[in-house]
C-alpha cells in the first residue's frame, strides 16, 4: 500500500481560489493516495490581521508536507503587494526552491498562434534559477525623489547557485522523455553574455564543465533575444532550456504562448530531496476573479505535474490524458476554445478521470 502524500493547499488571491478546487476535485477523481490541508495566507487574511506568513510558516511547510499546491497572489487593495512577495517569493528563497520548471506542450494545434505547427511540434521544458539574479532585491535607491535619483538593482549568481540548476536541467534532460516516448537529448543554455560579461562567464564556464559530464545529452547556447526570435521561428528544435532567473520569467510567459496562454501553463518550484511547491503561472487575474471564467487547466496540469514529483505516475497520466480530451472535445473555457466556464470544465474532466478509462 503506498503512502498517503501529505500536500498543503494554498489558493491565494483572485482566481487562485477557484482554479485551485478544481484542481483538488480532479485528484480526488483520481484516487491518488493524498490527504490535504488548506490554508488561508493571501490578501483576505493579510488585510484582516496583517499576516503574511506565520512566524514559523516556512518551517512548518518544509516539515510537516510532501507538497504544497498553490494558487496565485495579488490583489489590488494591497497596492504594494506585500503579502504575495513574502508568501510566493519567501517560499522560493527560504525554503531554496531553486529550480523552476516550466513544461511547455502544446495539446492541440488549434492553441497556438503560429501557422504550421502541429501539437507533437511543442514538447519542451525551460528550466529557471529560482533563488538568484535580480530578484534576491539586493541594491537600492539613493537620493529618491529628486533629479539625482540613483536606482541600483543587483544581479547576483553563485556559483553554487549556478551549478545546481545547470545540473538540473541535465538530470532533467536524462530522466524524462517527450510526450511521445522519444528522449531529451538537447540542453540549451541562455543568457546574455555578450553584454552581461561578469555573469555570463560564470554562466558559459559551468555549463561547459557540468555539460561534459554528459556526453550522451548536446549542449547548446543562444543568447536570450535570439532564443526569443527562434522559439517564435521554430519551436520543434527545443528539448531542455536552462537560465538564469528573470530570463526564464520572460521566455516562460512567451512560451505560454505557444501553447495556448497562461491559463494553459503549469510549474513546478523544485529542491530535490525537499518540499517543493507547485503553482500554475497566470497570476491572480483579478478582472475575472469570481467569474467562473478562469482557465482551470494550468492549474490541474499542475497537479498532475505535483502527484508525478510525488511518485503518482499514473494518476498523473491519467489526469493530463483527460485534459487532452478536454481541449480537443473543446470542453474548455473561451481562451481555450470553449464554452464552458471553470467549474464545468473542473467537472467534466473530473468525470474523465473518476471513470478510469486511460
Amino acid at each position: 500500500m503506498r503512502s498517503i502524500k501529505r500536500i498543503a493547499v494554498i489558493p491565494g488571491d483572485g482566481i487562485g481560489k477557484e482554479v485551485v478546487p478544481q484542481a483538488i476535485r480532479i485528484i480526488e477523481a483520481s484516487g491518488a493516495p493524498v490527504a490535504f490541508t488548506h490554508f488561508d495566507w493571501g490578501a483576505d487574511r493579510y488585510l484582516a490581521d496583517g499576516t503574511t506568513v506565520p512566524n514559523d510558516g516556512f518551517a512548518m511547510l518544509a516539515r510537516d508536507f510532501d507538497a504544497i499546491l498553490v494558487g496565485a497572489f495579488g490583489d489590488p487593495r494591497v497596492p504594494t503587494n506585500i503579502h504575495a512577495k513574502e508568501i510566493l517569493l519567501g517560499m522560493r528563497f527560504k525554503m531554496d526552491l531553486y529550480a523552476n520548471v516550466r513544461p511547455v506542450r502544446l495539446l492541440d494545434a488549434s492553441l497556438c498562434p503560429l501557422k504550421g505547427i502541429e501539437s507533437k511540434d511543442i514538447d519542451f521544458v525551460v528550466v529557471r534559477e529560482n533563488t538568484e539574479g535580480v530578484y534576491t532585491d539586493s541594491g537600492g535607491i539613493f537620493k529618491q525623489g529628486t533629479a539625482d535619483e540613483i536606482a541600483i538593482q543587483e544581479d547576483i549568481n553563485t556559483r553554487q547557485g549556478v551549478e545546481r540548476v545547470i545540473r538540473f536541467a541535465f538530470e532533467y534532460a536524462t530522466n524524462h522523455k517527450k510526450a511521445d516516448g522519444s528522449s531529451r537529448s538537447r540542453v540549451l543554455m541562455c543568457d546574455k553574455s555578450n553584454a552581461m560579461t561578469h555573469a555570463g562567464s560564470l554562466w558559459q564556464r559551468v555549463f561547459k564543465q557540468v555539460g561534459a559530464e554528459y556526453p550522451q545529452t548536446k549542449s547548446e547556447h543562444m543568447y536570450v533575444d535570439a532564443l526569443c526570435m527562434q522559439m517564435v521561428r521554430e519551436p520543434r528544435q527545443f528539448d531542455v532550456i536552462v537560465t538564469n532567473n528573470m530570463f526564464g520569467d520572460i521566455i516562460t510567459d512567451l512560451a505560454a504562448g505557444l501553447q495556448g496562454g497562461l491559463g494553459m501553463a503549469a510549474s513546478g518550484n523544485i529542491s530535490p530531496g525537499r518540499t517543493s511547491m507547485f503553482e500554475p503561472v497566470h497570476g491572480s487575474a483579478p478582472p475575472l476573479a469570481g467569474k467562473n471564467l478562469a482557465n482551470p487547466m494550468g492549474a490541474i496540469l499542475t497537479a498532475a505535474m505535483m502527484l508525478a514529483h510525488l511518485g503518482c505516475e499514473k494518476e498523473a497520466h491519467t489526469i493530463e490524458a483527460a485534459v487532452l480530451d478536454a481541449v480537443r472535445a473543446k470542453k474548455s473555457t473561451q481562451d481555450a476554445g470553449g464554452p464552458l466556464g471553470t467549474k464545468e470544465v473542473g467537472e467534466w474532466i473530473a468525470e474523465r478521470v473518476a471513470a478510469g478509462k486511460y
